[in-house]
């Protein structure tokens, strides 16, 4: 069965290639200058029409900088027609009338002179769909008369990219990040959602039919094929989740699996061979293929098993039969062994693994993983903190070293002796300590800050008060949980900070690596094929058990299944943002 590699309204036709490199007779690119007082602005500008149908098109457009370098740009230009830009990526489009401007993204705003960036947008157009002729870079007309439109001035050689399938230090460094363009129309869909759809999200393999595709949804080829067009020759990083272990995730029912806790062959075979495969395909070499590997695993096998109090039937016997290790080393070995493939291990959040008896042991039991199967410690990249979770990426309003009426913040009852108070503290310390179990001194960190910006109306201005120490942590602090425990569809959360490259000191990036919008799980019990059981965590009467202290679980209500659309939630993380939309 063929599947469509864009949403449902776009099908394709054949390709167009009605290439304008603001385009002179003979089909030639042009290089414009501006005038010696614009600091010696120019450009080139690639605008490439990919696809077109009946009521629209995709259109790829290459920028280069030959004037002086910049450290952020704007291009900007006029349609002819009644062209209008539905969704972009890899900058933030805005239109007005007929004018369109395309601002950088986070990581791609630095331009030396002979330097390129390139983004793609899907655009509605009836009648003639006439190619722009002029442009516009941070405001200066790269056409301005005067210029000598045919003769390009000298230039520095631009900048190339590693040849393909050779590592980089951090993937994302200079490199652009893959739309998905099934949850993009979801999002612009939405109500104010048009403000986000153009931001890089995960595509989730959470079951062996999402290798191929389930329904007429894309599958993994469909997908790289998409992220080779959005390239257009640079850079560019597809993220992948690797989510299927057998008995998946042994703590929390509304995210368990279709392979029972025995079934390790299966995933070997039937799910990471073939997804080894397709990526191990030549065709797909220059993209920077990130995994992330296996959430809410490893971790369990530390804190959710007996003689914790915190303990699980399942997590005992996943912990007994040994399949989570051994399928997480097998799948690090094997996607690992794909030259251009950046394997981050899942490493919980710190309000799960932030407190001395979880911290060391789970660095060790990654180490156990990383070894097993034929896998060594350097097919691990780096690991990934607060996958699908709502931990603040900081929190500034108070210190894990502050004290209040003569009591340590890590005496308060949120904080509850934990060595870390957000995401980011953590995810740096943690880095360290995989070092010191034996993983390489280059590895670096992700932090999800997908849902975890909590701002809006509650967003404390500053600290609180100092009445006591509780007063302090829990009037200041960003992440408005009932307990750091809590974890499905949390009520008041707001999306965090936008993807960005190396954000800090051994940290790779900030990612959106669960899309925004797709529930946790269902608030109530509801049939299913997945293996998706009913969680009570879930369900906002529920409350709660040893793993949440026994607090109400703080959930929306009325949620779908996890990884369907729960626009409710979507909605309150658009007004919620932090930094505001």
């Amino acid at each position: 069965m063929s599947r469509t590699t864009v949403p449902p309204r776009r099908a394709r036709t054949a390709l167009i290639t009605a290439s304008a490199l603001i385009a002179a007779a003979a089909g030639t690119a042009i290089v414009l200058d501006g005038p010696a007082s614009a600091a010696a602005a120019g450009c080139t500008v690639d605008y490439k029409i990919q696809t077109s149908w009946d009521s629209g098109f995709t259109a790829n457009v290459s920028v280069t900088n030959t004037g002086d370098a910049v450290s952020s740009w704007k291009l900007e230009w006029s349609f002819a027609g009644n062209q209008k830009v539905t969704q972009g990526w890899n900058s933030t489009i805005t239109q007005t009338g007929a004018a369109v401007s395309a601002a950088n993204a986070a990581w791609n705003g630095a331009l030396a002179t002979g330097a390129s960036a390139s983004f793609g947008f899907n655009a509605s157009a009836t009648g003639t769909n006439a190619v722009p002729t002029v442009f516009k870079l941070n405001g200066v007309t790269c056409n301005t008369p005067g210029g000598d439109p045919t003769t390009p001035p000298p230039t520095d050689p631009p900048t190339t990219p590693p040849p393909a399938g050779s590592k980089v230090d951090n993937p994302y460094a200079g490199a652009g990040v893959y739309v998905n363009p099934e949850w993009s129309a979801k999002a612009a869909a939405e109500p104010g959602g048009t403000k986000v759809s153009n931001q890089p999200t995960g595509v989730w393999l959470d079951r062996i039919a999402a290798i191929e595709g389930v329904g007429n949804g894309m599958g993994l080829r469909d997908h790289l094929d998409e992220a080779l067009r959005q390239a257009a020759g640079q850079p560019l990083v597809v993220q992948l989740v690797i989510y299927n272990l057998p008995g998946r995730d042994c703590s929390a029912l509304a995210s368990n699996g279709e392979l029972g806790p025995t079934e390790i062959d299966r995933y070997k075979t039937e799910y990471i061979d073939p997804i080894a495969a397709i990526l191990g395909d030549s065709k797909y070499a220059s993209l920077r293929i990130v995994t992330t590997v296996e959430i809410d695993s490893l971790p369990n096998l530390v804190t959710n098993v007996t003689p914790r109090p915190t303990a699980t039937p399942q997590c005992d016997v996943m912990k007994a039969n040994g399949n989570y290790v051994k399928g997480v080393g097998y799948a690090l070995n094997h996607l690992g062994a794909v030259s251009n493939v950046y394997n981050y291990v899942d490493a919980g959040h710190h309000g799960w693994l932030g407190w001395d008896d979880n911290f060391g042991p789970t660095a060790q039991m990654f180490k156990q993983a990383a070894t097993a199967e034929g896998s060594t410690v350097d097919k691990v990249h780096g690991f990934i903190v607060n996958t699908a979770n709502y931990g603040a990426t900081k929190e500034n309003n108070f210190t894990i070293n502050d004290n209040v009426a003569g009591k340590s913040v890590r005496e308060s009852k949120w904080v509850d002796w934990n060595r870390y108070v957000d995401e980011q503290s953590f995810a740096q310390a943690f880095r360290q300590e995989a070092v010191r179990a034996g993983f390489p001194s280059g590895v670096g960190m992700l932090i999800d800050t997908s849902r975890n910006g909590w701002g809006g109306t509650a967003r404390p201005a500053g600290p609180g008060a100092q009445t006591s120490v509780d007063t302090y942590v829990d009037g200041g602090r960003y992440d408005r949980r009932i307990h750091l425990g809590n974890w499905c569809n949390q009520a008041g959360a707001g999306l965090g900070e936008r993807p960005k490259a190396a954000p800090a000191a051994g940290i790779d990036a900030y990612v959106w690596m669960k899309p925004p919008g797709e529930s946790d799980g269902a608030s109530k019990e509801i049939p299913n094929d997945q293996g998706k059981g009913f969680d009570r965590m879930c369900d906002p009467t529920y409350t709660g058990n040893p793993r949440n202290n026994n607090n109400l679980s703080g959930a929306l209500a009325n949620a779908p299944l996890s990884g369907d659309w729960f626009s409710a939630q979507f909605q309150e993380l658009l007004k919620n943002a932090y930094p505001a939309l």
